[in-house]
């Protein structure tokens, strides 16, 4: 299959949602064309990305029969069309816990600490330390609760040997952890997590550094 042919996945290097969606490529091995589209520079909110998407967010993956936004709803898409490996545990109980961890880190954390965020922050007169705070603050809020979920559940990945969607939504989240500062020494299950994921090449090579529009 010619690059041309493959499936179009946007994104900006530093965006934990677009890195969600580049482990679950590595993981399920498809090959896509990285278009990049640079978020402090505005060029989500160009005409020509809103063409694309018109809610002028990234990830945004498209296929020659679909197009889509949302990270976990590309990754569920992906993890339906691409049915190997399989990104949700085995057994019926454990596949709630990994969504819940998953929501936890996409509906109540990242959210509401993402660049849009904190730009309108920025534009009510918020200072630089008070957004650090707040975007400290609730990302300590979700790993309490992930790390209360994950103890009792053995590792070296959120369940076990395999990767799965929980361990997709934390390592990028563990990422912007750092770059905000956050204490991870009290999350011993995020941090193994963290250290099984810095040996699998499909998280390594989606890192943010990784990537050709790295700055």
């Amino acid at each position: 299959m010619s690059e041309e042919a493959h499936p179009i996945l946007y994104g900006y290097f530093r965006s934990t949602a677009a890195y969600r969606v580049r482990i679950a490529v590595n993981l399920k091995r498809i090959a896509v064309q990285h278009r990049h589209v640079h978020l402090r520079k505005g060029e989500q909110n160009e005409a020509q990305f809103r063409k694309v998407n018109g809610a002028g967010l990234v990830p945004y993956w498209m296929d020659p029969e679909l197009g889509l936004a949302q990270s976990l709803a590309i990754i569920e898409y992906l993890d339906e069309v691409f049915p190997d490996p399989p990104l949700l545990p085995s057994d019926i109980k454990s596949r709630a816990i990994c969504r819940e961890i998953s929501f936890t880190v996409c509906c109540d954390v990242h959210p509401i600490g993402n660049l849009r965020v904190l730009n309108r922050l920025t534009e009510l007169g918020v200072e630089e330390a008070a957004r650090s705070e707040w975007s400290q603050h609730w990302i300590r809020q979700g790993f309490d609760a992930i790390e209360a979920r994950l103890q009792g559940i053995s590792g070296p990945f959120a369940f076990g040997e395999r990767p799965t969607l929980a361990d997709i939504c934390i390592v990028p989240q563990a990422f912007n952890a750092r770059r905000f500062g956050v204490d991870l020494e009290p999350y011993r299950r995020i941090r193994e997590i963290e250290a099984a994921a810095s040996t699998a090449e499909a998280f390594v090579a989606a890192r943010p550094e990784r990537q050709a529009d790295a700055e």
